[in-house]
């Protein structure tokens, strides 16, 4: 015969572990929602110096990158940042590490839909990233982060909300914005070039 004190105990466990889940999903969404809203207030109340950051050299970039991709209610140019941080500094390590820190910034979309209920205004958008991912897999994010689109966002949303593992989240979101970032520092290096020649003549 069954000991009534443990099956009660197994059936209290089995309670429990819904609850557990729960306050956990509604913990890294709180998590997600301050981390946006702080980013948010700070960018607000340095949105006068974060241009002058890039004097600071690679720290200045990195900083700005964060705060660019955490954000997109007062957005910070980061494409036109590493544009001119290439133009300065070495342009490949502009690239990579302004990367780097879009990647970190990007994290605020994954953890809202981690949290499972992040809010998608842009509903027809949604349906075609997430109909993108499930066809197309990890294939998806890296193209978006590889390429210039003010919709990376939902497809953070959407990693989060299908449970994809941060660290593939993150290695695939640095590598597509590498090459983005890589990209436009390049330009921004070319140009400078550009302009001498054009002045040496």
């Amino acid at each position: 015969m069954s000991d009534p004190e443990a099956v009660g105990e197994a059936q209290g466990k089995q309670q429990r572990a819904p609850q557990t889940s729960g306050a956990r999903r509604r913990l890294l969404q709180l998590a997600g929602l301050a981390f946006a809203i702080g980013v948010t207030a700070i960018v607000y109340l340095l949105r006068d110096r974060l241009q002058d950051a890039a004097a600071y050299g690679y720290p200045g970039l990195f900083l700005i990158s964060i705060l660019g991709n955490a954000t997109i209610v007062l957005p910070v140019p980061t494409l036109l940042t590493a544009f001119l941080g290439g133009a300065i500094y070495h342009p490949v390590l502009v690239g990579v590490i302004s990367a780097a820190g879009a990647t970190i910034g990007e994290l605020t979309g994954y953890l809202a839909g981690l949290g499972g209920q992040a809010i998608v205004e842009n509903r027809a958008m949604y349906d075609r990233f997430q109909g993108w991912m499930s066809r197309y897999g990890l294939v998806t994010l890296f193209v978006l982060a590889a390429i210039p689109n003010p919709f990376f966002d939902i497809a953070g949303i959407i990693a989060g909300m299908s449970r994809m593992k941060v660290r593939t989240f993150m290695l695939l979101t640095w590598a597509g914005k590498i090459v983005k970032l890589v990209t436009f520092a390049l330009l921004g290096a070319g140009s400078v070039d550009l302009l001498d020649r054009l002045q040496g003549h």
